[in-house]
């Protein structure tokens, strides 16, 4: 089924000119003889293209190529109306900038031309969805008036006189006016449309996130700064000659306004919230070093080192509110329960709040803590309209503490990310996979033993049993552990690949050890373009569609061609979770595998350039690639498996893009002639 889908939906966007971005081009005119080039790109829902400039070793970006001509020069650098937001990308393990929705570029240029001129050139970028990847080269071609020299005026001497505007001249200030305010008007319908496009692209992750904070509240519930408070603050709501509605009434507006008051950190968080301060969060040492240190600090209060407590004063006068009663009274106690809970809730709100000011969405914030809050309310909430369920709640104890303990664990696991970021965004090389693995191994390994009893704290209970529901938390701990334990020797661990270093780190690789690319080992080292492309996982191959061939002439050894792109999300994530398959991995070493960069803009020499039969130049090496894939395979869908004889001729009918594990075996078995 989802290879059907796959290529109905590849075989949709050919029907559709395979381009999902519409490019319209304009001049505004500046005053003298400058004027701004608009470029402006309507992305359809569900695409996204990268900005135009990315971080080293990232994605293709957008890029605007001219051709040369003497009646022009560029000012300054191209800007991007709106900004782009800047996201995390999962394949780079980077944040990154990427459009959707409507944006415009634009250029200033000087003219120096006296003559009407049209300027030329291409733009390069590509565009991706949840299925596929797709480069595209589209030319433009934009008319721009030439500015005439006027002679400088005479010279005279005479007082100057006070100007007074002809109607002529008042004509052109109130045009100019106009188109200003136009352009204004548009900025605003643009930057509108770009954030609600944004939002619409994130939105499983926005709701991931929303999720994730409700756990959270719910997580705060078993500390032992809040479950003691439950009875207590239950009876507060039946205190008196409340009847059932009151208590009801009290515990809702009890709920309510525990959520708005979270709710309150979300908002000031959201005030100074935008892309660019989401990059620094995300991306600098600076607030990454911090952030690490804060979850180290938290950690260690939830060990018991110390306790994280607000002022007490401020607790004492919200307590005095409270004992006045009424519905207000609620509001005051929901505000006792943040102050004196705060020493429990400050690490899951402290680990919200950083993801929430890393993300992209001003409202994230917000309905995070909203939803945190609401979490942690509602036990009170429904217990209010159900009191006799108090009866069936658990006894206080020695579990509570213990809730505190394992988060502690898992805080100072995830305290290694920020570090992580760090490497990963200035190439710095504090850990190899293998310790950062080990780390993780150790950190769990004392978190499984502790919650079978042979750790202890100092305000632990002693563990003279260990119930059903704990068991289980100790067989999903150890069997973490024994899933991380083959890392240190070279497994991929695709599961929580985002959240450890790349292969690339890794010393130690067991599987490069045991010959598993025993035939691509006996590829010449020295192939053509070998010093720009390599392959994952130690594969080696050809990277020039017409040296891979006469080396499978050679070797009568059956061919993948492999189209895939800088920048192709689709096409590492099939690199990291499909090729690195020990059976995927076997099969592809009986191949000749020729990988084909198709958005690549190395400038091959002249004597290799070609007009295609769209009347374009092909002068690089991925308009080379992409004309082959388009030309003889009709798609241009990255990434995109086609088997071949050791002639050139198709073992099937059609390629695989992006597909499963299985689907991807099949296609390499039957090009192998094994079904």
């Amino acid at each position: 089924m989802k290879k059907i889908l796959f290529f109905a939906l590849a075989f949709a966007a050919l029907g559709l000119n395979a381009n999902p971005v519409n490019w319209s081009f304009s001049v505004n005119p500046l005053s003298g003889n400058r004027a701004e080039l608009i470029f402006s790109a309507n992305i359809e829902p569900g695409w996204n293209m990268y900005a135009v400039e990315v971080p080293p070793n990232g994605p293709l970006p957008t890029e605007f190529i001219y051709n040369p001509s003497s009646a022009f020069r560029k000012i300054g650098s191209v800007r991007e109306n709106p900004p782009a937001p800047i996201v995390f990308d999962a394949t780079f393990e980077m944040e990154v900038g990427k459009h959707t929705g409507l944006v415009r570029f634009i250029q200033t240029i000087e003219i120096l031309s006296e003559q009407d001129f049209t300027i030329t050139g291409s733009i390069d970028y590509m565009v991706c969805d949840d299925v596929m990847c797709m480069p595209f080269d589209v030319e433009f071609s934009i008319p721009v008036r030439g500015i005439p020299r006027t002679p400088a005026p005479p010279v005279t001497i005479q007082a100057p006189a006070q100007p007074t505007p002809t109607q002529e001249a008042s004509a052109q200030e109130i045009e100019e006016t106009l188109i200003e305010e136009e352009i204004i008007e548009e900025e605003i319908v643009v930057m509108s449309v770009s954030v609600e496009e944004t939002e619409r692209a994130s939105n499983d992750r926005f709701w991931l996130f929303i999720i994730l904070a409700m756990v959270a509240g719910f997580a705060a519930v078993l500390t032992p700064c809040v479950f003691p408070l439950i009875p207590m603050t239950v009876s507060f709501f039946m205190s008196g000659e409340s009847t059932r509605k009151q208590t009801m009434m009290k515990g809702v507006v009890f709920g309510l306004s525990v959520a708005c008051l979270y709710s309150i950190l979300g908002i000031i968080v959201a005030i100074t919230n935008s892309p660019g301060i989401a990059n620094v969060l995300s991306t600098h040492w600076i607030a990454n070093t911090l952030f690490f240190i804060l979850f180290i600090v938290f950690a260690c209060s939830f060990f018991g080192l110390f306790e994280i407590t607000l002022p007490a004063s401020l607790s004492n006068k919200l307590d005095a509110k409270a004992d006045k009663g009424g519905l207000m009274a609620s509001f005051f106690m929901a505000a006792v329960l943040t102050i004196v809970s705060f020493s429990c809730t400050g690490p899951f709100v402290a680990v919200l709040l950083v993801e929430a000011a890393r993300g992209t969405s001003v409202l994230q914030p917000i309905l995070g803590m909203l939803a945190f809050g609401f979490a942690l309310g509602l036990p009170f909430m429904l217990l209010s309209m159900a009191p006799s369920l108090l009866k069936k709640l658990p006894k206080s104890g020695g579990w509570l503490n213990s809730v505190k303990v394992v988060f502690a664990f898992v805080l100072l696991a995830f305290s290694m990310t920020f570090l992580l970021t760090i490497e990963s965004f200035y190439g710095l090389s504090f850990f190899t996979r293998e310790v950062y693995i080990g780390i993780w191994i150790v950190i769990f390994t004392l978190m499984g033993f502790y919650l079978l009893g042979k750790i202890k704290f100092a305000h632990d209970s002693d563990v003279k049993h260990v119930g059903v529901f704990r068991l289980f938390l100790v067989i999903a701990t150890f069997s973490f552990v024994v899933y991380l334990i083959p890392g240190l020797f070279g497994a991929p661990l695709r599961a929580i690949s985002g959240l450890i270093p790349t292969m690339s780190k890794q010393q130690f690789d067991l599987r490069q050890m045991g010959g598993a690319v025993s035939f691509q080992e006996q590829v010449q080292r020295q192939v053509r373009h070998g010093d720009i492309f390599s392959l994952p996982h130690g594969l080696q191959g050809f990277f020039d569609y017409e040296e891979g061939l006469a080396y499978a002439r050679e070797t009568g050894r059956p061919i993948l061609l492999d189209f895939t792109g800088h920048g192709c999300r689709n096409c590492r994530e099939m690199e990291s979770r499909v090729w690195s398959d020990p059976e995927v991995l076997r099969l592809l070493n009986e191949f000749v595998i020729i990988a084909l960069y198709t958005n690549d803009r190395t400038v091959l020499p002249e004597v290799e350039h070609f007009t295609g039969t769209d009347g374009r130049l092909k002068n690089t090496i991925g308009r080379q690639n992409a004309y082959l894939q388009i030309t003889r395979f009709g798609t241009n869908t990255l990434p995109y498996y086609v088997v071949l004889d050791s002639e050139g001729n198709p073992l099937r009918d059609r390629g695989v893009g992006f597909v499963s594990r299985d689907v991807f075996i099949e296609h390499l078995e039957i090009g192998l002639g094994r079904r």
